[in-house]
C-alpha cells in the first residue's frame, strides 16, 4: 500500500471513529494519517475537531494553527480554531477567528451562528441579532436553491416521461 493510500485509509478510519463518537480512537487514527501525509489539511483539521470534542483545547489549537499555516484561505480552519479559543476562554481570539472565517467565506453560516452565540454570551445582543439574521438569510437562500434544483430535475423527469424515455418509477 502506498503512503497516500495508507494516509487515506487512516483518515477514513479516523472519520468513522469520529462519527461513532469514539474521539480518542479518532485522534489515534488521524495521527497516523498525519504521519503518512504531513500536508493533509483534512487530517489535521479533523484531528483538531476530535481533540476539541475530548476537551483537549491546546492540542486542538495546535492542529488548527497548523492547518491555518498550510492553508491560510481555509475558512473552516479559522471557524474551528475560534471554537477552540472560545472553549479555552479566549473570547477575543475566538471573535477574531470567526471574523476571519467570514472574511474568507461570507456565506459560511456556521461561523455566523458561532459568532452570534458568542456575542450573546458577551451581552452584545445587537451584534448577535445581526448574525442570526445572516444565518436566517443564508438558510433561506439554500432552501430556495435546493427547491429550484429539485424543480428543474422534476420538470426534466416529467418531460422525459412524456417522451416515453423515462418511467414514472424512475422518480
Amino acid at each position: 500500500m502506498t503512503q497516500n493510500n495508507q494516509s487515506k485509509a487512516y483518515f477514513e478510519q479516523g472519520m468513522a471513529e469520529f462519527v461513532a463518537g469514539n474521539f480518542a480512537e479518532s485522534v489515534a487514527a488521524l495521527t497516523h494519517a498525519t504521519l503518512q501525509d504531513p500536508a493533509s489539511t483534512r487530517a489535521f483539521l479533523s484531528r483538531g475537531a476530535a481533540h476539541l470534542k475530548l476537551g483537549q483545547t491546546a492540542a486542538a489549537l495546535a492542529d488548527f494553527d497548523h492547518v491555518v499555516q498550510l492553508a491560510p484561505g481555509y475558512a473552516k480552519a479559522y471557524h474551528l480554531r475560534g471554537l477552540a479559543h472560545e472553549a479555552g476562554g479566549d473570547q477575543a481570539k475566538a471573535l477574531q477567528d470567526f471574523d476571519q472565517a467570514l472574511a474568507i467565506d461570507p456565506q459560511y453560516g456556521a461561523a455566523y451562528y458561532s459568532r452570534a452565540s458568542l456575542h450573546t454570551r458577551l451581552g452584545e445582543e445587537e451584534a448577535a441579532a445581526e448574525d442570526i439574521r445572516m444565518v436566517t438569510q443564508l438558510t433561506q437562500v439554500q432552501l430556495e436553491t435546493f427547491n429550484n434544483e429539485n424543480n428543474v430535475w422534476h420538470s426534466q423527469q416529467l418531460r422525459l416521461e412524456a417522451m416515453d424515455v423515462a418511467d414514472v418509477f424512475d422518480r
